[in-house]
C-alpha cells in the first residue's frame, strides 16, 4: 500500500509565495508613485490603488492579497 499524499508544512510554501506577491505588488506601486515607503503614499493614491484592486483585478487574482496587504499596512501607519 502506498502512503497517502501529503505536503508537510505547506503553509510555509504559501507564506513564501505571499511574500513574493507582496514584494512584486509593493515594488510596482511604490515605483509608479515615485515613493520609497508605503507610508509615503497619499490617501488619494491609496484610493486609486484600492479602486484598481476592486475594479480591475478579478476576485480570485493572486495579486489581490498583495494589494490588500499594502492597503492594510498604509492604514496601520
Amino acid at each position: 500500500m502506498t502512503e497517502r499524499y501529503d505536503w508537510p508544512k505547506a503553509h510555509k510554501a504559501e507564506d513564501n509565495l505571499m511574500m513574493d506577491i507582496n514584494e512584486v505588488v509593493w515594488e510596482h506601486v511604490l515605483e509608479h508613485y515615485g515613493v520609497d515607503e508605503i507610508e509615503d503614499l497619499s490617501a488619494e493614491q491609496i484610493t486609486e490603488v484600492e479602486t484598481f484592486r476592486n475594479c480591475r483585478l478579478g476576485e480570485y487574482s493572486i495579486l489581490q492579497g498583495g494589494y490588500s496587504n499594502l492597503i492594510s499596512m498604509w492604514e496601520s501607519q
